[in-house]
């Protein structure tokens, strides 16, 4: 009798056995034959389920992002004030639970801007959109319980950009020293002028 093999979930398990190995040395660094001896199987299988290393990165950034957004629902569901609900977003760019996330999504992004690929930008913009709408149900939220201007609606998308673009900055120069203090100095300023005074 064939043993029938869940396609699937064996995708999956390839991925996730790289990822250690993605997240210490780079996709760039690594062969296909790495990947696949980390993985426990041949190159040929490799290439069964993947046409090359870049999508099991692709692949990998999938599985933490459905992750991520489990536990990203959870602990918006357990914040009271718009402001804390705000700063869950920011966490991500930041804290030690999403690291293998942020080293990840790194090479994602990195492979997004060397290499021009449709489906990896599909997929970022579907990400975004799916945040974005979560970011602004949140700033919608502070609105109508009366705890925000109606105005913080012209705010949203610079909010919700600043937190990437601090992220990619305190990557890539010296300039912040401590990303979680300069994102919740931001989040602090902005809420000032953004809370209804009573």
């Amino acid at each position: 009798m064939a043993i029938i093999v869940d396609k699937d979930k064996k995708r999956r398990d390839i991925a996730l056995s790289c990822k250690n190995l993605v997240i210490q040395n780079g996709i760039n660094t690594l062969s296909v034959a790495t990947l696949a001896k980390e993985a426990g199987i041949g190159k040929g299988t490799v290439y069964e389920y993947f046409a090359n290393k870049e999508e099991i990165v692709f692949e990998i950034v999938n599985i933490l992002m459905q992750q991520h957004s489990e536990k990203l629902l959870d602990e918006l569901s357990k914040k009271v004030s718009t402001k804390e609900k705000v700063k869950i977003f920011s966490q991500f760019f930041y804290n030690e639970e999403d690291y293998e996330l942020r080293e990840i999504y790194k090479e994602f992004v990195s492979l997004s801007l060397m290499n021009h690929n449709e489906e990896m930008m599909e997929y970022q913009t579907r990400c975004n959109e799916y945040y974005y709408t979560l970011f602004v149900n949140v700033i919608e939220e502070g609105i109508n319980k009366k705890e925000l201007i109606p105005q913080a609606k012209e705010l949203i998308m610079g909010i919700f950009t600043m937190s990437k673009g601090a992220f990619i900055m305190s990557q890539t120069t010296n300039f912040i020293k401590d990303l979680q203090v300069e994102l919740d100095k931001f989040i602090d300023g902005i809420f000032a002028l953004m809370e209804l005074k009573k």
